[in-house]
């Protein structure tokens, strides 16, 4: 498969997962304020790399099922950003379905865009490194929160998440070229 297939099977397999938990549980998820959303995925990513640094793990889901839950809020994140707080907490499963892929569309692009320009080094890097830059993402999100959202060069907290969310895809396809 080429880069392009193996994203599109990485993010389907959360997809499919994000979409279940939704008519499970609705969009309960709606309640969640900018920073929840960044420690639900800080708890994902640090879990990850205790996991790494300890070499083992009590719990049976597996890094390949944090990192999905990671894209999973990335998501989450970017679509609560285009939602206004008085908009519903109900929003019906088409309308999620159409927002999550609107919002994989963009982060595909993305990638696209940035393996032109860095001839996909993403593929020399280790699992650790991405749990770092997504740590690392997450503390830049708290800093423009803490500045209410305004940034004097930086990029702002939408391409951050957009970072996140194929981070985790990075990981996601590395993981299944070496199983």
């Amino acid at each position: 498969m080429n880069t392009n297939e193996q994203y599109d099977s990485a993010v389907k397999a959360c997809e499919d997962i994000f979409l279940k938990k939704t008519k499970d549980y609705g969009t309960s998820w709606r309640v969640y304020r900018t920073i929840s959303v960044v420690d639900q995925i800080y708890i994902k990513a640090k879990r990850i790399r205790t996991i790494q640094e300890k070499g083992e793990q009590k719990i049976g889901d597996d890094a390949v099922s944090e990192f999905k839950g990671i894209l999973n809020y990335a998501v989450i994140g970017l679509i609560q950003l285009d939602l206004p707080g008085d908009e519903p907490e109900e929003v019906p499963v088409e309308e999620v379905e159409r927002r999550y892929n609107a919002k994989i569309a963009i982060a595909k692009q993305l990638m696209q865009d940035k393996n032109h320009d860095y001839g996909e080094a993403w593929r020399e890097m280790s699992q650790e490194s991405f749990v770092d830059l997504i740590l690392a993402k997450l503390l830049r999100i708290k800093s423009i929160l803490k500045n209410q959202g305004i940034t004097i060069i930086s990029e702002g907290i939408d391409a951050n998440f957009y970072d996140i969310l194929n981070y985790a895809v990075f990981a996601l396809i590395l993981s299944g070229e070496t199983v």
